[in-house]
């Protein structure tokens, strides 16, 4: 007690005093992130956009070449590849994942035996790091040895070469892709425990069955959940690298077979760190930078005729 009254003395004879001891140790404490966020963020974000008006190559220094990068993009057939890759990729995975995302955290909602034991197995994946993930799917879908065409062996079947084959490499990629679904799910299970239970009892009292529940309740009452998954998920599928990078890379070089693998976010890894383009990566990272902007601007002004909320009714 006698600590806390000389610190209340303190504070009515020296106003502002201690709120700017309080702030100096805080600023100071938070030194180390605020370093960390100019040295590690801000400095890299602002000299890329530098370096992508000039040929550097890391060794050298930057010799100024003007908007040289963004037009040789353009004429550059793995830029081309890369891009078609990652949009047909993203067009495969999105929808999808949304979909059975959904399914799972409905089935997952419901008050079964053993529930929480299900949440469990659905999320642990997630846990699992990338590197360990792709070397585990290699493993499972080698077309010679591998479990996968091992049990289509059994029924009959002759398995593909999934990864190996251009034509299988991206759907074998998106059917991995969903084994890390987890943190999706979570984020629907709790819009849909924010969701109101008197819905569901007024629709009871009319005579509601489950699916018109499912329609006219649930879905629209998840929307924005569904907006901000979908907008996440966009987001991390053009930008994926750690996955078909390990994977391919056991092949032979990032993007085999037939550059099928080669996705935007592994070609500029390349020009960057194989070939030692800085300043072409550079201009390629802040070509995304605007792509995923202008999306997400177009996305946000669409979501304003289907994404619900509760508080608007």
């Amino acid at each position: 007690m006698n600590a806390e009254t000389t610190l209340a003395r303190k504070e009515k004879m020296r106003p502002g005093t201690l709120e700017k001891q309080r702030t100096k140790y805080g600023i100071f404490f938070a030194l180390p992130w605020i370093l960390g966020l100019l040295f590690f963020y801000a400095f890299p974000l602002f000299s890329s956009i530098y370096y992508s008006f000039t040929d550097y190559n890391i060794i050298s220094a930057p010799r100024w070449v003007g908007f040289e990068n963004y037009t040789r993009l353009f004429n550059d057939p793995r830029f081309i590849r890369s891009i078609q890759n990652t949009v047909i990729y993203a067009l495969m995975t999105v929808p999808i994942s949304v979909m059975i995302g959904i399914i799972l955290s409905l089935l997952l909602n419901m008050s079964v035996k053993f529930q929480g034991f299900f949440r469990t197995v659905i999320f642990m994946p997630t846990l699992v790091p990338v590197v360990a993930t792709s070397i585990i799917w290699q493993w499972l879908m080698n077309p010679r040895f591998g479990v996968v065409n091992y049990l289509l062996f059994l029924v009959g079947i002759d398995g593909p070469n999934w990864f190996t084959d251009p034509a299988w490499s991206k759907p074998t990629l998106m059917l991995v892709a969903q084994w890390t679904i987890g943190n999706a799910v979570l984020i629907y299970l709790a819009g849909l425990q924010d969701i109101s239970t008197d819905y569901y009892e007024a629709a009871d009292l009319d005579g509601a069955n489950i699916i018109q529940k499912t329609f006219r309740i649930t879905l629209p009452l998840l929307t924005p959940v569904i907006f901000f998954n979908l907008i996440m998920g966009v987001i991390n599928t053009l930008q994926i690298f750690a996955l078909p990078f390990t994977i391919s890379a056991g092949l032979g070089t990032p993007g085999s077979p037939a550059d099928a693998l080669l996705f935007y976010s592994i070609y500029l890894y390349l020009q960057a760190f194989g070939f030692l383009n800085m300043g072409y990566a550079s201009a390629m990272a802040w070509i995304m930078f605007i792509v995923i902007v202008v999306f997400t601007f177009i996305v946000f002004n669409g979501a304003k005729g289907w994404v619900h909320y509760e508080e608007e009714g």
